[in-house]
């Protein structure tokens, strides 16, 4: 799976990188996110529970960043294990550009998975994947937004 996309964040870069790498906010923002937890230098394990057609998955994901370059980006790595389900792995690559409008946030996502998820079918994983981005990224903006002094 891979999806390509861009949004514009009413806010600094440097608030939009804060909040990237502020477990509590990423926690808040990810559905389905029961944990979110710094494990080390750019380390995080995460726990959460997800629905993917009729599989529903507790998965265990341990995070790591790389070639960060603070305030403009980063690439995010990570593993999950969901038990019978399967398991997931990926990247990310984020990066920010100051823009009128706040901050563009262009990211691209590279992911496969195994188990019986792999089994669904790539049309419904993928259209399951976008919906979680789309998701996180609605509330990732209204919490960075509605914190007090951080928006533009």
């Amino acid at each position: 799976m891979e999806m390509n996309e861009q949004r514009t964040i009413p806010a600094t870069r440097d608030s939009v990188w804060e909040a990237l790498n502020n477990p509590e906010i990423l926690k808040a923002a990810m559905p389905g996110c029961e944990s979110f937890d710094a494990t080390g230098e750019n380390e995080y394990l995460a726990q959460v529970t997800t629905k993917v057609g009729p599989v529903k998955a507790r998965f265990k994901f341990r995070i790591t960043l790389e070639d960060v370059n603070p305030p403009h980006g980063y690439t995010l790595n990570g593993e999950g294990q969901g038990g019978a389900a399967g398991f997931a792995k990926g990247s990310a690559r984020v990066d920010l550009e100051e823009t009128a409008e706040g901050t563009q946030m262009t990211y691209t996502v590279t992911a496969k998975v195994g188990g019986k998820l792999a089994q669904l079918g790539a049309r419904l994983i993928d259209g399951t994947a976008k919906k979680m981005a789309d998701a996180f990224f609605d509330n990732f903006i209204a919490l960075l937004v509605d914190q007090p002094g951080e928006a533009n």
